[in-house]
C-alpha cells in the first residue's frame, strides 16, 4: 500500500498529542475510521488539531463504565491524521481519521479547552511509518478463521477485495473494524508486529466461533 503523502513522517511526529478516548474503538496505521464528533470539547479538539497539524490521538478508557469524566486511559493508542470532515446543520463534525502510528503514554498534561492531552513516545512503533507491512505466517489458516466467525457472528466482509489485500494492510483493517471486545482489541493493538497480531487475532476468532457454536448449542 502506497503511503499517503499527507501523513507526517515518523520524525515529524510530536512530542504532545491531544486524545480522544473512545471505549470499543481503536484505530491502526493506515485505516480509516469515521467519527461523529458531538461533545463541545471534542469539537474544541477537532478545530484545534484542524488548524495545527490535523493529528488526533484515539484511545480507549479503561473501563468501557465512565464513572467520572475522566476515565482512566490505557498506555497504547494511535494518532490518526484528520483526512476529511464536514460540519452538519446541528452543530456537529463528521470526519475520518487516517491512522498514522501507535504511540505509548507518557504522562498527562493540562488540557485546552475541556479535551486531554499527553505525553508520548513514538519509539516502540517506529515500524508504523515504515514500508515494512510484515505477513501472516499462514494466510490461508488465517482467512479460514476469519470466515469461520464471520458466519457464525453474522458479519458481512468483501471477500473479494479481503483476498486481494496485502497482509498488513488487512491485519490492521480487522483490528479497527471486527466487532471484538475492548479488551481484545487493546490486546491487538499492543502487539507491536504484524506477524504477531495476526496469529493473536486468529487465536481470538478461533475462541469467539468456539463461544458462539456454544451458544448455539445450548439454543436447541
Amino acid at each position: 500500500m502506497t503511503r499517503n503523502p499527507f501523513l507526517p513522517k515518523f520524525s515529524d511526529l510530536p512530542a504532545e498529542i491531544a486524545i480522544f478516548p473512545f471505549a470499543g474503538a481503536v484505530l491502526m496505521p493506515g485505516v480509516q475510521l469515521p467519527l461523529n464528533i458531538f461533545e463541545p470539547r471534542y469539537l474544541n479538539l477537532v478545530m484545534d488539531s484542524l488548524a495545527s497539524d490535523h493529528l488526533v490521538g484515539l484511545i480507549q478508557p479503561t473501563s468501557e463504565t465512565m464513572t467520572d469524566d475522566i476515565p482512566a486511559l490505557h498506555r497504547i493508542g494511535c494518532a490518526g491524521r484528520i483526512t476529511s470532515y464536514s460540519e452538519t446543520s446541528d452543530g456537529r463534525i463528521v470526519l475520518v481519521l487516517t491512522g498514522v502510528c501507535r504511540f505509548q503514554v507518557s504522562s498527562e498534561i493540562d488540557g485546552r479547552q475541556g479535551y486531554r492531552r499527553v505525553v508520548v513516545n513514538w519509539e516502540r512503533f517506529a515500524a508504523d511509518c515504515h514500508d515494512d507491512p510484515g505477513t501472516i505466517a499462514d494466510r490461508k489458516g488465517f482467512l479460514t478463521s476469519l470466515k469461520s466467525y464471520c458466519t457464525l457472528r453474522g458479519v458481512e466482509v468483501p471477500w473479494d477485495d479481503i483476498e486481494k489485500m496485502p497482509d498488513g494492510e488487512l491485519v490492521n483493517l480487522l483490528c479497527a473494524h471486527l466487532p471484538l471486545s475492548p479488551e481484545d482489541k487493546q490486546a491487538l493493538i499492543e502487539t507491536v508486529t504484524t506477524a504477531e497480531r495476526a496469529t493473536l487475532m486468529r487465536g481470538l476468532l478461533d475462541m469467539a466461533s468456539v463461544s458462539s457454536m456454544h451458544v448455539a448449542e445450548h439454543r436447541h
